[in-house]
């Protein structure tokens, strides 16, 4: 049923192109009424006043789609070029284009525009090419997926590893393609895991457990607005044993040298202790070398005992749990607990960093200690400062002691210089700055003598 009110359509609007023909028109409408009148009035005969009359209204009408045509015709030409270049064709040019006129200075813009657009687009399907060529030769293998954990892209390298060509892999899961703790857990590690084409990717070992290693890097990026994750993998398996193999090998002469040097006095005093006890008759000071010997051979079993806590407090480093530090007050208190030499601080720029505060005070006084021993053999100084450089903060500890003359095997683990030392106390700093994301270096100074130690933490 129909309302007694009913909806008022709005009123057509005229086109431009008849705009621009009745304005035409109406320019010359006065002129063409002004020339009939005359011609009516005027003392001329029927038939010349019906000639002039046809000549005059087909030239007043022929003017005016003229116009129209000189109007409309060029924005019709901008309109297809226009859509040419919104679909993709950058070759359509406007002709006859003079910079000198409006509308050709229009045309001129719009031919400078395509042409900008030809060179970009070119760029781009050479740098696209240059990437496709370069995804296919590689042997690293890529994975791209989507929000669902779809894949949606893989290179060659990627078809081997899994063993099956990239058409019957794109649209699966990661979950179907073996790959769902790719998607899972820290960005960047070591992935212990055999694929269908492990063997035909290039691996060369076998880990520890009969599957090979790969170097995991995971990332985000967005296509068309949407977020992808991409999945690299390598295979680090025989880099990996290689660096295994050289870590065994120092480990194993460190520990026997360091296990000679306890069991060879003890061997030696428990065979002496044994010739001493098959003597008939007994020396009389028999029980003192007992003793002796036995002492001995206590001092070097707790040696050896202390060795070995060293070696497992090394290899049991715990995560750090970070927490809010601030510079200043951490440096400061480090320099307090150390007592055998008024150290030095040149303080930095307020900073508050995320950390674990006790590792932390473990690293510095390790390498404070160090310097501090170094500065006692030559009667010099320690100074301790911070400074900020970039996103970076940066402690340093500079004495004034003889200088490394060995800088090679610092951070070797059991490797030291001094009597009674770990050989630990560099490494393990070493390993809880990279820890917490950063990097510790010691290096000799040229003037004044000494070292300088570096700590280099993110903020």
């Amino acid at each position: 049923m129909v309302g007694p009110h009913k909806a008022r359509r709005p009123p057509k609007r005229l086109s431009y192109e008849t705009h621009i023909l009745l304005l035409a028109v109406g320019a010359g409408l006065p002129g063409t009424l002004l020339a009939l009148i005359l011609l009516l009035y005027g003392d001329y005969s029927a038939k010349v006043v019906w000639t002039l009359a046809a000549l005059i209204g087909s030239l007043w009408l022929g003017f005016a789609f003229s116009l129209r045509e000189h109007v409309v015709r060029p924005l019709q030409t901008l309109s297809n070029l226009l859509a040419a270049l919104r679909e993709g064709d950058f070759s359509i040019r406007a002709r006859g284009a003079n910079p000198e006129e409006a509308l050709g200075e229009v045309m001129f813009e719009v031919n400078a525009i395509g042409e900008t657009f030809k060179e970009q687009r070119l760029g781009a399907l050479e740098a696209t090419t240059l990437l496709r060529k370069v995804m296919e030769e590689i042997e690293v293998a890529v994975f791209a997926f989507d929000g669902d954990h779809r894949l949606e892209l893989v290179n060659r390298a990627g078809e081997r590893l899994l063993g099956e060509p990239g058409e019957r892999l794109l649209g699966h899961t990661a979950v179907d393609l073996g790959l769902g703790e790719c998607l899972e857990g820290e960005p960047v590690r070591i992935l212990q895991k055999a694929f269908p084409g492990s063997s035909a990717s290039g691996g060369q070992g076998v880990g520890t457990s009969g599957s090979f290693r790969w170097g995991l890097h995971r990332s985000t990026f967005r296509e068309g607005g949407l977020p992808l994750q991409l999945v690299v993998l390598s295979d680090v398996t025989r880099a990996l044993r290689e660096e295994e193999l050289q870590a065994w090998q120092r480990l194993v002469r460190v520990l026997g040298h360091e296990l000679n040097n306890s069991l060879a006095p003890i061997n030696s005093v428990a065979g002496s202790l044994e010739r001493l006890l098959s003597r008939q008759p007994r020396p009389e000071d028999w029980e003192e070398d007992m003793h002796r010997g036995l002492r001995v051979i206590a001092s070097r079993s707790e040696a050896l005992s202390r060795f070995m806590g060293a070696y497992a407090r090394l290899a049991k480093l715990p995560r750090p749990r970070v927490h809010p530090l601030e510079v200043g007050a951490w440096v400061r208190r480090v320099v307090g607990l150390e007592t055998r030499m008024n150290v030095a601080v040149a303080p930095g720029p307020d900073l508050l960093i995320q950390a674990d505060g006790d590792q932390l005070d473990q690293l510095l006084i390790n390498v404070l200690r160090n310097a501090v021993d170094a500065a006692q053999e030559t009667g010099g100084g320690v100074k301790v400062g911070w400074n900020r450089n970039g996103s970076y903060l940066e402690v340093w500890i500079r004495d004034e002691g003889p200088g490394l003359s060995n800088t090679s095997n610092l951070f070797v683990p059991f490797f030291t210089t001094k009597p009674g030392g770990s050989g630990i106390g560099l490494v393990l700093s070493r390993q809880i700055a990279e820890a917490h994301g950063g990097t510790l270096t010691l290096e000799n100074r040229k003037n004044p003598t000494g070292c300088e130690a570096r700590l280099r933490l993110p903020l």
